[in-house]
């Protein structure tokens, strides 16, 4: 079917189209006919009435009302006939793959002109082709998805296969090598966690919360364990069955009696008299992907102490959604296992010593979490910079409102800090064996958690009073301050309480206070 054709038309010729059954605006340089919209108009027919918008130019009044979104859906992209001649839009909108303008809109390394010590070429090739992929692929899968409480699609699954995400998403490793990473954008011996701290920022961007758990979450946090401490062959198979987007995996810890506390486990795997196998009895709760998992990471109170298993979804086990202030995009379940019997070789790390191997997971799930929360932190630092230009108030725009720019201030002030504590830590990171990581660096990791999430409820509030009542609504032009709003305490909670791991960060510390260190 040809595009329709749009012709110039000038301002005089709109101006005469102003009254009810034959009514015309500008909008950025574009001429819409509204004609027979008018009657369907969400917010009354008076408003398009107003002489000041029919047969005017309404940019102003459009942009105080409406996000840009509004006029790219096909409904009411189809009402435009024409350009205002001799003029050109003026309305600055991303484009696909491109970075924001804003201020403060992208971290430091990416904005023009500034410099870091972290990030090289192979970071800005891969942020570049990660970026295009999360426009043209993520965002509208996000959307998706987060209305309508369905997972990932296998479709959006089977693209990331093909460009091995699910391995890069692991981390550096040995499970890169031999690999093509994003079409070569990053060499398997070049990647480290900057490379993959930019692609959990690139995907946080969605602000979708719900489908952001559901993109695999439960992969990221829940295969760790079976690639450190799982035995050959169970590590290859369910490995390649999960990187190659057969099969899904989860982390079960969490329980109702027990959460951060995971020496309270309450669940338990008992040996075999021959031992061949354990028998898991117990529940999990509040578990990411549980509902469409075909695997799970499961810690299990044994006779000794704490034992981590990989458990089949199987004759025994069951899940159920549980229902959460977030989309059920997120697959967030309960599990009950009922005298499930489970092979030896299942086992991860050493008998009673599953301590370790969930204390040692954590860092890397707390960490990927650190990434997300900054950098959807910093989305909303963007809403609110472009809300306060565009929105008029007492006839000013509202960034002339001195409590405003106080506002702003601080959200930027928290996002820009977060962000240099987490490239510290990466830094870090980068030059610490695995075990180094669990030792030095489960305090600062818990500190750092407990600061981004408790950052961004601070500015989740000040977004909040910023858009006013368009921040409780979702839809409109403050749908990202409200679903980030309701969302955002989540995670204060998973992954570890915000004062739990401001405890374990002093802890810590106190352990390596020198002795007869006096004032």
């Amino acid at each position: 079917m040809a595009s329709k054709q749009l012709r110039e038309i000038t301002r005089e010729e709109v101006a005469g189209h102003n009254k009810q059954g034959n009514l015309w605006v500008i909008i950025d340089a574009k001429v819409y006919d509204l004609s027979k919209f008018a009657a369907l108009h969400p917010g009354g027919l008076s408003v398009l009435l107003d002489p000041e918008v029919a047969g005017q130019d309404a940019t102003e009044h459009f942009y105080s009302l409406h996000r840009h979104e509004v006029l790219l859906k096909p409904g009411y992209a189809r009402l435009q006939i024409g350009t205002i001649t001799g003029e050109k839009p003026q309305i600055n909108v991303n484009t696909v793959g491109a970075l924001s303008k804003v201020p403060y809109a992208e971290p430091t390394w990416l904005t023009e002109g500034y410099y870091s010590p972290y990030f090289k070429e192979s970071h800005k090739a891969l942020q570049k082709a990660m970026r295009e992929f999360y426009d043209t692929v993520i965002l509208p899968e996000a959307t998706a998805c987060e209305e309508n409480g369905k997972r990932i699609s296998q479709a959006v699954v089977d693209k990331c296969v093909e460009l091995n995400l699910n391995q890069m998403r692991l981390g550096p490793g040995k499970h890169l090598k031999g690999l093509t990473l994003m079409n070569g954008a990053v060499k398997p011996e070049e990647f480290d966690y900057f490379h993959e701290l930019i692609i959990n920022q690139e995907f946080s961007r969605t602000a979708s919360r719900g489908f952001n758990d559901g993109f695999l979450g439960g992969m990221v946090i829940g295969l760790p364990p079976v690639l450190n401490f799982g035995k050959s062959p169970l590590k290859e198979k369910i490995c390649g069955e999960v990187f190659s987007g057969k099969k899904y995996i989860s982390l079960a810890i969490s329980e109702a009696f027990a959460g951060s506390d995971v020496a309270g486990l309450k669940c338990t795997a008992v040996k075999s008299d021959d031992g061949k196998y354990f028998t898991i009895n117990g529940t999990k709760k509040w578990i990411t992907n549980a509902t469409f998992s075909d695997y799970f990471t499961v810690g299990c109170k044994t006779d000794k102490g704490l034992t981590v298993f990989v458990v089949p979804r199987g004759e025994g086990v069951e899940t159920s959604s549980i229902k959460t202030s977030y989309s059920p995009a997120a697959g967030t379940g309960y599990i009950t296992f009922d005298n499930v019997k489970v092979p030896v070789e299942n086992m991860l790390g050493p008998e009673n010593g599953g301590l370790g191997v969930i204390l040692s997971n954590f860092n890397h799930e707390r960490w990927v979490m650190c990434c997300s929360s900054a950098r959807t932190q910093r989305l909303i630092v963007e809403e609110c910079l472009k809300w306060a230009n565009q929105r008029k108030v007492f006839g000013r725009p509202l960034i002339s409102q001195p409590v405003i720019r106080n506002k702003l201030a601080a959200m930027i002030s928290r996002v820009e800090s977060v962000q240099s504590w987490l490239e510290n830590i990466t830094h870090q990171m980068n030059n610490m064996s695995y075990k180094e990581q669990s030792d030095k660096l489960a305090g600062p990791i818990g500190l750092l958690k407990m600061q981004c999430t408790r950052t961004a409820q601070l500015t989740a509030q000040d977004a909040t009073q910023i858009f006013g009542g368009r921040a409780i609504t979702r839809t409109g032009m403050g749908r990202l301050i409200e679903h980030y709003h309701r969302t955002v305490p989540f995670d204060s909670l998973l992954g570890g309480a915000e004062d739990v791991l401001g405890d374990l960060g002093v802890r810590q510390a106190v352990k390596q206070m020198p002795r007869g260190v006096r004032l």
